[in-house]
């Protein structure tokens, strides 16, 4: 005859599982154990990156606070005496100050806008290639060339295309009209830099492009022109459109190549600057590179405005 002995009943809480042995224990409450750990964890995350905020408070915060400082203080040359002011602001913000501060800006929408253009036909025509030697050897390339600017980029540029270059005296450059210390010379030295530098920035916004998007317009009927303007270049825009701030922000704050190759040639807000530093204004004026650089920094902040939410729109759409 069968045992017929009765089984223990399962404990309160538990799960009846068929065919096992013993009944499943209740799982423990995360909201009991779970939270403190976490703010245990973030506790001990903080000695971390105390060092790193400290680097933040020297290096950016110290510079930030004297300049804003600096900006709105003149002193009296006769007592020596500092007094609050907007006479720096303003005065950076007229004459010959306001025009370097506009020859900057023009430069750097000019250079920005080619170097978009001319970046993202390159990478373009690197992504659809055939042949991936080509994209290894145009990468390496970009990546080299985006740093080679300041002096040297400009004794480069002066002794290919300057006065008595190279290439000027070969093909008669100087009988065109040309003139590499002009805004086009600096538009050309620019572009030398800026131009691998957007290659490298677009490249992977091109690679996210899914080739299943091109498959499913082609199966709709979609010609390769109808793909691009409906759904290619829209969701490249948010990319493109960082790209050319980047590109905007890179050339404003460019200044040893202008500085070498035209010096005070060219109005320029960065050659001024240096040139107010270097003590070359009015007595009760020696602030007024702080006014100007100040100037910079709320450009800067306003490219930056921009690029932030372009770069996430581009990560949602192709990450």
């Amino acid at each position: 005859m069968p045992d017929q002995t009765a089984l223990p009943a399962p404990a309160a809480g538990s799960v009846p599982v068929a065919g096992a042995a013993a009944p499943v224990p209740p799982a423990p409450d995360a909201r009991r154990g779970g939270a403190p750990r976490r703010r245990g964890a973030r506790r001990h995350r903080w000695p971390v990156v105390v060092p790193f905020f400290a680097f933040l408070a020297v290096c950016f915060g110290l510079p930030a606070g004297t300049m804003v400082y600096g900006a709105f203080t003149v002193l009296d040359p006769q007592s020596g005496a500092s007094r609050f002011s907007t006479e720096n602001v303003s005065g950076s913000l007229s004459g010959a100050y306001a025009t370097g501060l506009t020859g900057s800006v023009e430069l750097s929408l000019v250079t920005a806008l080619l170097a978009t253009v001319i970046g993202t036909l390159i990478a373009q025509a690197v992504v659809t290639s055939p042949r991936p030697a080509l994209r290894g050897v145009v990468v390496s390339a970009s990546g080299v060339l985006a740093n080679f600017s300041g002096a040297p980029l400009a004794f480069a540029f002066i002794a290919t295309l300057g006065t008595t270059g190279t290439v000027t005296q070969l093909f008669h450059l100087d009988r065109t009209g040309f003139s590499l210390y002009s805004f086009t010379g600096l538009v050309l030295a620019y572009l030398y830099f800026m131009v691998p530098l957007m290659v490298v920035t677009v490249l992977p916004a091109l690679d996210g492009l899914r080739s299943q998007w091109q498959e499913a317009a082609a199966s709709c009927g979609a010609t390769r022109r109808q793909y691009w303007l409906h759904v290619g270049v829209p969701v490249l825009t948010p990319s493109l459109l960082g790209g050319a701030v980047l590109m905007f922000g890179t050339a404003f704050a460019s200044h040893a190549t202008a500085a070498v190759m035209v010096g005070s040639s060219q109005p320029l807000i960065t050659i001024q600057i240096a040139n107010a530093l270097n003590g070359n204004v009015l007595v009760g004026q020696e602030n007024l590179a702080l006014a100007m650089s100040l100037n910079m920094v709320v450009i800067a902040l306003l490219v930056m405005a921009v690029q932030i939410p372009l770069q996430r729109r581009s990560a949602r759409w192709l990450g």
